[in-house]
């Protein structure tokens, strides 16, 4: 479906009608789905976003990165040299195109399933795949559950297991530049499950009442584990929620990469203004399990995962790239090859690595070590290093 990019984009009313985005290139309705991408690689007439050739195939390294890392990552944890993992696959347009719309100057609070961003903005393989294991090599020092990342150098904040807090951290952080008068924007992420917590409703409220300016990105996949989403809400769509907190709602095709970063792209333009939030909901499909722990045959069919594999982002993209003749079959293979390579060489790295040492317990904690930590530390010492490394293991 392709809309034309005139239609206004939903808030809420005052009086009646739909007020206007002061500003805004084109508007875009909360209830209908915006898309640019068609099969084949066609866009329609007037609607090609124009991002330049190396860029498009920065986005499409990107995609392909993530979805062989997260391969990788699956086996691992099925063999046991790992012990947890969250998939994104089928999602990788999502992240990566709402992303690619900030800054690097911009914060990024993610959710869990969001690692594409990661790869975007150039965090070094070698900490993702240490973060998998726990080791000495771990910035978190093995303390986060695994796939729950924080990336200082690139701006991407420590991952919260628990739904949706990431929502209300990002207003807080937003409202904080905004007050220092920085040119910053925030974009935060959580899934269809997301929109039904406490913070969801607090963060849309706050932020729109105080213009923060960060970007909601709620990634429509469909299921929160096993809770479809039709049992999720009763709303019409998650675009129109926000319509109640009187900022846009934009609803877009979470698997076209280019109407992503189209919407995505005036969302940032307007915080950054100044004007507030924006909801975007990108309408994707979880298609792997929720995580490793997780066995989605029990709860959907065949058919329905692959009626979406048959929409797959990556391929979409490369048909993209094909009618624009900016793909190669030696480009496809180089690309491939070189996230290979370096995933499975960050992995023999991570796996001759020893687990964080057991003094790093008592690090972290205050600026000195207080005169109780010095004497836990002291007292864990004296059982004598075999017996202090032995606790300090946590089998899988």
């Amino acid at each position: 479906m392709v809309q034309a990019l005139g239609v206004r984009m939903s808030t809420a009313k005052k009086k009646t009608g739909t007020k206007t985005l002061k500003g805004a290139k084109s508007g875009h309705d909360g209830r209908q789905l915006f898309s640019i991408l068609e099969e084949g690689g066609h866009v329609a007439k007037g609607k090609d976003p124009k991002i330049p050739k190396d860029e498009l195939i920065r986005l499409y390294r990107a995609m392909i990165t993530t979805r062989i890392m997260e391969e990788r990552a699956l086996n691992l944890q099925r063999q046991g040299r790992i012990g947890f993992y969250v998939p994104c696959k089928g999602q990788e347009a999502s992240h990566i195109g709402t992303a690619y719309a900030l800054k690097d100057s911009d914060w990024v609070f993610p959710a869990y399933r969001q690692p594409g961003i990661m790869i975007l903005r150039g965090a070094p393989m070698q900490q993702i795949v240490d973060e998998w294991y726990g080791n000495e090599g771990d910035i978190c020092k093995g303390r986060q559950m695994p796939v729950h990342y924080s990336f200082r150098q690139i701006h991407f904040v420590s991952i919260s297991s628990p739904i949706g807090t990431q929502m209300t951290q990002a207003v807080g952080a937003g409202m904080a530049a905004k007050y220092r008068k920085e040119d910053t924007v925030f974009m935060t992420y959580c899934g269809d499950g997301g929109t039904s917590e406490n913070d969801f409703h607090c963060s849309l409220n706050f932020g729109g009442v105080y213009k923060a300016p960060v970007v909601f990105v709620v990634e429509n996949n469909q299921w929160a584990i096993s809770t479809p989403l039709e049992t999720q809400t009763a709303s019409e769509t998650l675009a129109s929620k926000a319509e109640a907190y009187g900022i846009p709602g934009v609803r877009v095709d979470g698997n076209d990469i280019l109407a992503i970063y189209q919407v995505t792209k005036e969302a940032v333009d307007r915080a950054r203004r100044g004007g507030g939030p924006t909801l975007i909901e990108t309408l994707t499909y979880r298609v792997g399990p929720h995580s490793s722990s997780d066995d989605p045959s029990r709860y959907r069919d065949d058919a329905e995962v692959q009626s979406w594999m048959d929409k797959d982002p990556i391929e979409r993209l490369k048909a993209y790239l094909k009618k624009k003749r900016w793909w190669s079959q030696e480009m496809e293979d180089e690309i491939r090859e070189t996230a290979r390579s370096e995933i499975n060489a960050a992995i023999r790295n991570a796996e001759e690595k020893k687990p964080p040492s057991i003094s790093s317990m008592f690090e972290d904690v205050y600026l000195e070590k207080t005169t109780q930590l010095v004497e836990q530390e002291d007292y864990l010492k004296s059982f004598g290093d075999n017996e202090a490394n032995q606790i300090g293991e946590f089998p899988l």
